[in-house]
């Protein structure tokens, strides 16, 4: 691990043109989509969606958010996931539904509508059953329905409950889920749906402070990939090897680990998986800056220091490296930063969807 201060901003290179690719043998691969992150980058999220399904990948994720499919108390809208899984399945591509219901992967990562919580969930707390247990009530409703209703399409392979499930939420939260909690959303998912394998995804600490940080944070019931490899078929680990820490002018501090530095409980979480027989797949592998603002910046002719494109395919490269050395293969690859590819690609740079179309051809 290393921290550094660095300039943001570097010059934009072809040197993701020279890097090697890392054979992915039956590794598949794909992205995530997030159509509220479009609509932040001014792109059009159905053009969007329609321009990321013509490339040859397998697997999407898409997110049902509850404040968008329930406004108004007991009135669904499933249309605002509709289209993108009918999109999807035009393409011919598989599909991973992550359900929620408090927690969905894209910012804010919070989705419940208001009138199912009057009050904000309090600082430092865990929400349990016994805590919020109308929000409990909803939320199982909540997820019930969405798997009902996606259940008969061929395409949806897997269910993804809650997202980093019983981690705080990010930066600007310090409450968590109880495992409690989730593991009732999982029963009732599976009670819909005994046949689909549900996932649970979790970050990965790349570093020592991230890594202590987690472990104080989670320390009373364990951080969501202790939930994973417990509760899921399939355990999702979400990889940032490099983020910003907070940024004074040009210039901003950088926490990277280092090209070799694996921490160790990622070994013994690929090799425990390969010898329980459980399937790994990173569910969001860096491939789009991390910056000390919500909205990753889009420099003409430059590239940001926490992933330039270049930086996609060593991502990548460090994750597939690893499972073989551990001879444990990953299920499947997603990639994180889908929408941002578009906004450079809007812009003149190319350089990132370059380097996933270099992913894409490689054996």
């Amino acid at each position: 691990m290393s921290l550094r201060i660095a300039r943001a901003q570097r010059p934009l290179t072809g040197r993701w043109r020279d890097v090697r690719v890392e054979p992915r043998g039956a590794t598949r691969l794909g992205i995530s989509f997030r159509p509220l992150q479009a609509e932040g980058f001014g792109l059009e999220p159905r053009a969007a969606l329609a321009t990321l399904l013509r490339h040859p990948y397998e697997l999407i994720r898409l997110a049902a958010l509850w404040n968008r499919m329930e406004q108004a108390p007991g009135v669904f809208d499933f249309s605002p996931l509709d289209w993108q899984v009918d999109a999807a399945e035009q393409a011919g591509k598989h599909v991973i539904i992550g359900l929620g219901a408090v927690k969905n992967f894209g910012y804010p990562e919070f989705f419940v509508p208001k009138h199912h919580l009057p009050t904000p969930l309090p600082e430092g707390s865990l929400v349990s059953e016994a805590s919020h247990p109308d929000l409990l009530t909803a939320a199982l409703a909540f997820v019930a329905r969405v798997v009902d209703r996606y259940r008969d399409h061929e395409p949806v392979v897997a269910w993804q409950v809650e997202h980093e499930a019983v981690d705080p939420l990010g930066v600007e939260h310090s409450w968590r889920l109880a495992t409690g909690f989730v593991k009732r959303e999982i029963a009732e998912v599976r009670r819909v749906d005994p046949k689909r394998p549900i996932l649970l995804n979790g970050f990965l600490p790349m570093s020592l402070p991230v890594a202590a940080q987690q472990s104080w944070r989670t320390r009373d019931q364990g951080d969501s990939l202790a939930l994973a490899e417990e509760a899921a078929d399939i355990i999702g680990v979400d990889f940032y090897p490099s983020h910003a820490l907070g940024a004074a002018g040009e210039w901003t501090v950088y926490l990277d680990a280092k090209v070799h530095a694996w921490r160790e409980r990622a070994r013994h979480l690929v090799k425990r998986s390969g010898a329980q027989g459980r399937r790994l797949m990173i569910a969001e592998g860096q491939a789009e800056p991390w910056e000390a603002v919500t909205i990753p910046p889009n420099p003409t002719g430059r590239a940001m220091a926490s992933c330039p494109p270049e930086r996609v395919i060593e991502n990548y490269n460090r994750c597939l490296a690893l499972a073989s050395e551990s001879r444990s293969p990953l299920d499947a690859y997603l990639f994180w930063g889908a929408e941002y590819w578009l906004l450079r690609q809007q812009a003149g740079d190319d350089s990132y969807l370059g380097a996933f179309e270099r992913i894409l051809a490689s054996d």
